[in-house]
Formats: C-alpha cells, sequence, structure tokens
C-alpha cells in the first residue's frame, strides 16, 4: 500500500486566498440562477386554460414534495446519529460530519426542489411561447430554466466543499464524508421515489389510455395525465437534479480526500478550481446557446455543450501548470514517501482533467447514437414495430445490451488512462481518476441544463394538448421540442452514470487508504495484514464481487417491481372512472385527477424505503460479517455490474421512447395504428428502466462506498487488534441482514388492491366538446 500514507495539510496564504475565491466564485453562480429563474417568470403564461392545468401540476408536485421530505426526514435523522457514532479523529470531527450530513442532504433537497419549482412555472410558459412568439423563443425559455438549476447545482456544491476546507483544513476530507454521504443518500431515495411516482402514473395512462382506448397521450379525459406531468417534475426534474447534485458532491469529496494525500496542501486547493473553472464556462455555455432559425435543436444544445467543454479543458490545462509545481519535491505538506515520486504533476493534473472532459463528449456521442431518432439503432427499433411489441422489446434489449458494453469501453479506458498516469504512487492514480471526475463536473452546469429541457418541453406539449389552445403550427414546434428532450435526458443519463463510476473509483480508492490507515493505528501485526489481499483469486473478494453483483440485481428489481405494482394501481383506478363517470369519453364528464395524483403518491413513497433500507444496510452486513477485504470485492462488484447495468436499462428505455416518436411521426402507419402500439408497449416497458431503476443505480453505487469508508475503521477495529470483538461484530451484521430481509420479504407480500380487474372499456368515438381540464379533486 505504498503512497498512501497521510500528510498533515494546512491552507494558507495564497491558497486560503484561492478558497475565497472559489467560494465567492459559489456565490456568483447562484446569483446567475436566481437571475436565469428571473428571466423564466418574465415569460408570458399563455390563457386561463393553460394556467388552470399548471396550476393543477404545481399543486400535485409540491404535494408530493413535501410528504416524500417528511419520511426522508426519518431517514435523515436516523443516519445523523449513527454518524456521530462512528470513528473519527477527535469529537469536533464526528460533530461536524453529522452536520454537514444534514447540510449536504438540505442541499440536494433544495437543488431538486427549486428546480421542480421552476420546471412546473416554466412549461406553461414553453407553450405559450411556442404558440405566440415562436420556436426560439419557446426554446430558450426551456434552456433558460435549465440553467438555473444547472448554476444551482454547481453553486451549492463549490459553496459547500469550500466551505468545509475552509473552516477544517487537513480534517476536511473527514468531514466531507458527511457531506457527500447526506447528499448522496437523498439523491438516491428522490430518484426511486420519484421515478416510481412518474412511471408509474405514465405507464398506467399509457395502458389505459392510448392502448385501450386509443386516446393521445395527454388527453384530458384520462383521469392519469395529470400525475403523469406531475411525475415529469417529481421525477426528471427534482430526481435528476439531486443526482446530478450529489455526483458533483460526492465527486468533490473523493478528489478532496485523495488529493490532501497526493498533492498535500495544494491537493485540497486544485480539486475546487477545476470545477470552478466549469461554473464560469458553463454561463459561457448558456450564453452560447442561442437557436437559430431552422437549426435542429438538438445541433444547438450540442454546440453549447462541445464548446463549454473545450473552453474548460483549455482553462484547465493553463491553470494545471501555472498553479501547481513541477515536480513532487516542491509541494507542501506532502508525504515523504511521495517526495521522490516520478512524473511532473502539472502534466499529471491538466491530462487528468481532460480525459475527464473527453470521456463525456463521448459519452455525450455514443449515447446520443443509440437513442436519436435520425440515428440506425431507434430506426431498427421503429422497423420492428412492423411486427409487434414482441419484436420491438427485442429490438429494444439488444440496443440497451450493446450500448452498454461500448458506452462501459469510453468510461473504463478514462479511468484506467487516468490511473496510469500516477505510475508506480499508488495515492497519485487514485488522485488521478478522481481529477478525471473533476474534469467531468466541469460540464455539470450545462448538462443539467439539457436534462432539465427534457421535462419541460414535455411538459409543455402536455398542456398544449390538454388545453386544446395551441394552433397546430404550435404544436408542431412542442413535439419537435419535446423529441430533443427526449435526447438529452438519455444523453444525462449517460454522462451521469459515468460520473458516479469515476467517483466511485475514487471512492473505492480512499476505502483502501481508510483501511489501511485503521490497520496502522490499530497496531496489527505483520501476519494479520491479509485483510488487505484484494486479490481476485482471494474467495472473499471474489464472494463480495457476487454479493456486489447481486445487490445491484435485487435493487433494480425491486424498482420496476414496485412501478408494476403501482401503475396496476393507477389502470384500476382510470378504467373504473371510464366505466363509472357519465361522459368522460364524450368530453362531457370530468375526470378525478386527484385520485390517481394520491395513489401514485402513497405507493411511491411506501416502495422506496427497502431499496433505501438495502442500499445503507447490504455493506454494513458484508464488512461487519465478512471483513474488509470481501467489502472492497463487494464494492468492485457493484460499480461493474452497476455501470452496465445503469447504462443498459438507460439506453434501452431510451431507444424504446424515441422509437414510439419515430412513428408518431408519421412512419410504419403513424399514430393509431397497429405499429404506433407495439411501440407504446416498448415504451411502456422501458418507462421503468430508464427512468426509475436506471438512474437510481448512480447514488446507489456511491452510498454504498461512503457507507463502506464511513465504517472501514469500525470493522477493522472490531475485526483484529486490541479492540477485536467478533461477537458484536457478527451480531451488526445479523440485524442488518434480518432487516434487509424483513424489508424485502413485506415488499414482495405488497399486491395492487385498488379496484376490481375488470376489462377494459371498448373505445369511444372522438369528443365532439373539448373538456374542461381543471382538476376538482384535491391534491
Amino acid at each position: 500500500m505504498t503512497g498512501i500514507a497521510p500528510a498533515v495539510v494546512e491552507v494558507s496564504g495564497g491558497n486560503l486566498v484561492l478558497v475565497i475565491v472559489v467560494a465567492l466564485i459559489a456565490l456568483g453562480a447562484l446569483a446567475m440562477a436566481a437571475m436565469f429563474r428571473q428571466e423564466v417568470l418574465a415569460a408570458g403564461e399563455g390563457t386561463d386554460n393553460m394556467k388552470a392545468i399548471a396550476q393543477a401540476v404545481q399543486e400535485g408536485a409540491n404535494a408530493y414534495l413535501t410528504r416524500q421530505f417528511r419520511t426522508l426526514a426519518i431517514f435523515a435523522g436516523i443516519a445523523f446519529f449513527a454518524l456521530l457514532v462512528l470513528p473519527a479523529d477527535d469529537a469536533v470531527v464526528r460533530i461536524f460530519r453529522s452536520v454537514f450530513f444534514i447540510v449536504g442532504a438540505g442541499f440536494s433537497a433544495a437543488v431538486g426542489y427549486l428546480g421542480m419549482n421552476l420546471a412546473v412555472r416554466a412549461n406553461l410558459r414553453v407553450a405559450a411561447a411556442a404558440e405566440t412568439t415562436g420556436r426560439e423563443p419557446a426554446m430558450r425559455i426551456g434552456l433558460r430554466t435549465g440553467a438555473m438549476v444547472g448554476m444551482l447545482t454547481v453553486g451549492l456544491g463549490l459553496l459547500g466543499a469550500s466551505l468545509v476546507v475552509l473552516f477544517f483544513q487537513d480534517e476536511a476530507p473527514d468531514v466531507l464524508e458527511g457531506f457527500g454521504f447526506g447528499a448522496a443518500l437523498l439523491a438516491m431515495f428522490m430518484r426511486v421515489g420519484g421515478g416510481i411516482f412518474t412511471k408509474a402514473a405514465d405507464v398506467g395512462a399509457d395502458l389505459v389510455g392510448k392502448v385501450e382506448n386509443n386516446i393521445p397521450e395527454d388527453d384530458p379525459r384520462n383521469a392519469a395525465t395529470i400525475a403523469d406531468n406531475v411525475g415529469d417534475n417529481v421525477g426528471d426534474c427534482a430526481g435528476m437534479a439531486a443526482d446530478l447534485f450529489e455526483s458533483y458532491a460526492v465527486t468533490l469529496v473523493a478528489a478532496l480526500i485523495l488529493g490532501s494525500q497526493a498533492f498535500g496542501d495544494a491537493g485540497l486547493v486544485f480539486p475546487l478550481l477545476i470545477p470552478a473553472i466549469g461554473a464560469l464556462t458553463a454561463v459561457a455555455g448558456v450564453y452560447l446557446t442561442t437557436p437559430k432559425a431552422g437549426e435542429n435543436g438538438l445541433k444547438t444544445i450540442n454546440r453549447s455543450f462541445y464548446l463549454s467543454s473545450g473552453i474548460a479543458a483549455v482553462a484547465s490545462i493553463v491553470l494545471s501548470y501555472v498553479y501547481l509545481p513541477g515536480s513532487f519535491a516542491d509541494f507542501d505538506n506532502i508525504s515523504a514517501d511521495l517526495v521522490n515520486a516520478d512524473g511532473d504533476p502539472r502534466f499529471i493534473a491538466a491530462s487528468a482533467v481532460v480525459i475527464g472532459i473527453v470521456m463525456s463528449a463521448g459519452i455525450l456521442a455514443l449515447t446520443g447514437y443509440y437513442t436519436g431518432t435520425e440515428y440506425k439503432p431507434v430506426k431498427d427499433v421503429g422497423k420492428t414495430s412492423l411486427t409487434g411489441a414482441a419484436t420491438v422489446i427485442l429490438s429494444g434489449l439488444s440496443v440497451g445490451f450493446e450500448s452498454a458494453v461500448y458506452t462501459t469501453l469510453v468510461i473504463g479506458a478514462a479511468v484506467f488512462g487516468a490511473y496510469l498516469l500516477g505510475g508506480a504512487a499508488l495515492t497519485v492514480s487514485l488522485f488521478a481518476v478522481a481529477l478525471a471526475g473533476c474534469g467531468l463536473l466541469t460540464t455539470v452546469g450545462v448538462i443539467v441544463a439539457m436534462d432539465t429541457f427534457g421535462p419541460v418541453s414535455d411538459n409543455a406539449q402536455g398542456i398544449a394538448e390538454m388545453s386544446g389552445d395551441v394552433s397546430p403550427a404550435g404544436a408542431q414546434i412542442l413535439t419537435e421540442l419535446d423529441a430533443v428532450g427526449n435526447t438529452t435526458k438519455a444523453i444525462t443519463k449517460g454522462i451521469a452514470i459515468a460520473t458516479a463510476v469515476l467517483a466511485a473509483t475514487a471512492l473505492f480508492g480512499s476505502y483502501a487508504t481508510a483501511v489501511a490507515e485503521s490497520l496502522a493505528d490499530a497496531n496489527v501485526a505483520d501476519d494479520e495484514f491479509y485483510l488487505l489481499d484484494f486479490s481476485v483469486f482471494n474467495p472473499a473478494v471474489i464472494v463480495g464481487v457476487l454479493l456486489g453483483a447481486a445487490v445491484v440485481f435485487l435493487f433494480s428489481g425491486l424498482a420496476i417491481n414496485a412501478v408494476a405494482r403501482a401503475a396496476g394501481a393507477v389502470v384500476y383506478e382510470v378504467r373504473r372512472q371510464f366505466r363509472e363517470i357519465p361522459g368522460i369519453m364524450e368530453g362531457t364528464g370530468r375526470p378525478e385527477y386527484g385520485k390517481v395524483v394520491d395513489i401514485v403518491t402513497r405507493d411511491s413513497l411506501r416502495e422506496l424505503i427497502t431499496p433505501g433500507i438495502l442500499a445503507v444496510l447490504a455493506p454494513i452486513a458484508v464488512g461487519f460479517g465478512l471483513g474488509v477485504t470481501a467489502l472492497a470485492g463487494f464494492l468492485a462488484g457493484a460499480i461493474g455490474t452497476g455501470t452496465l447495468m445503469a447504462v443498459f436499462l438507460a439506453n434501452a428505455g431510451g431507444a424504446w421512447d424515441n422509437a414510439k416518436k419515430l412513428v408518431e411521426d408519421g412512419n410504419h402507419g403513424g399514430k393509431g395504428s397497429p405499429a404506433h402500439e407495439a411501440t407504446v408497449i416498448g415504451d411502456t416497458v422501458g418507462d421503468p428502466f430508464k427512468d426509475t431503476a436506471g438512474p437510481a443505480i448512480n447514488p446507489l453505487i456511491k452510498v454504498m462506498n461512503l457507507v463502506s469508508l464511513l465504517i472501514a475503521s469500525a470493522v477493522v477495529s472490531l475485526s483484529v487488534g486490541d479492540d477485536q470483538n467478533d461477537i458484536v461484530r457478527i451480531l451488526i451484521a445479523l440485524v442488518a441482514v434480518a432487516i434487509i430481509a424483513v424489508a424485502v420479504y413485506v415488499s414482495k407480500q405488497r399486491e395492487v388492491t385498488l379496484g376490481d380487474d375488470v376489462p377494459p372499456a371498448p373505445p369511444a368515438a372522438p369528443p365532439t366538446s373539448q373538456v374542461d381540464p381543471t382538476p376538482t379533486a384535491q391534491f
């Protein structure tokens, strides 16, 4: 384990000034977020019908998040006190690790809530702009909405990390563990809960509306339409924003932990400077995203991404050569065994950052190819709709499997390429991997803007269709923007997966460091250092790998099954309303929208508990039960399997979704044809893939890595040395296993109990009048 000995570092002088500058840049990013918010809210809101529908979506989204935060407060309270019990260097660090756990969770919640809060106000403004002022202004409103969320993500992430470094100096990495854990834990719950909500409503709406009754996706006669639009915001806006924020925070945590060991005091500053550059280039990217008349929207967004990434790469190279010394011997407070390390730190840092930026561009291109409507994979899936739903599903699965291989190769090449930069110095190699993650962070502001554009444009189209107040020309603009949004959502999921892998790999290195330090502190005899035998032929490692892979499969299965159960309840309720409420299909009756919102709210909050328990307690069970070596294998298995599974689920779902859009644009028979029905079924299968299970794997692997990092010292102390206590260790493991088993058992016993399984009503003729879509039910 050469090269991981810690050094006492202190941020002072010019470095202290630089950290203060980073904090000021973070505040500037927050100011830009406020400015973008005002720009969006200044736009016109459209007709009274649009306002009424948007108000219903706003009320439903706010009610759901309020209930979700009350539920998550219980988990946060438990975690807060659990962190107080875990070992730390001193009592102050232990206390503030818990305090910043709450700060990280609060920031993650704030990004999710504020992003959603603006998105539900931007959607009708986009719809109104498409009707009154045209495509370019409508697209600009959607992009400004995303820019607000992006700058909020960057600002809060940088602010939290820079304040910890300012106030805690060399103890900052320990405190930051709590900050990252809070952000990751809350994001995972928001991702799972929001994903279940949005896809249960979406699947239920599609099955009863499109497939059974042959009515449009956002037809106001469908009682699940409001819940579907609410779900777009609590899942894609709030959930994804929180997910990308925690990726930002956790990557910074891993970089700062390893940086303090590899580069001394400079290692606590340089990882903050790189994302600070990203904050500045993100602003440039926002203003460079100026829609041009007749230009494809995706081309506009991609231009912004590539230009801002290029500027960030050049600026990062310049910063590396200006700020860092030319040899390791010139660093202050560096560990003794790295003083004579080979290589130029400037070249290592610059190359690692560029690798991360290039990887993000590669993922963007690769994901766009496999999920874009203009490329062969999605066109092939669309063609298979001519032979039925089964072949659509098979071809979509094939796209998902194949794309997972190539995406993983890109991520693996980036990780290994960065690792090789460190040469024989393990800590420097691991820090280089973390710096590649920091390079990717320079693109986060633009990535979040791209992602938020998707649900905003989707909701805008829904509001236009439900209100009936948008002309065919305006509707065509919104259809185009929705298709662009589908592709950007798929792309950002791919990049989010890449950030998760880089952050988890760096945290994995931090875990090995923490284990080695704990063994040294425990005065462990040389013959007990077998605990650090992480060789793949060690049976403990192999068992751990299998368990880590198994947790990813179980987690995915639980999430998808939760959507299936909740969607079943929606199907029963919508069928009941079609059957029992007079005049719905004729356009004279009013559906009870609020009942569907209440069903998916209750079910999603109930169903998110089991995956959350699994993520937190699985590493505890493995670590205390089988030891730190098995836990290392567990983390490796989870990272490897999680990467492949997340890409597979995201890209298969994205291909099915855009294949449906391809048919709806008039190909292979168009809307209402057998081919359309086949692609709707494929999209329905893909919904929980791409928007529930797949994205939730990102925070899952980081939560498990952070939990492992936090418990490493306790596992070592109970396993070897003077404080060895096998009884307590095994008891902790058994309790964790028992809780997981009970939670999974209870989850599997749940059934869809709402309503009777009645056959669908026969499709009715199109309505002769437009129904007033304003919901009267309470949210």
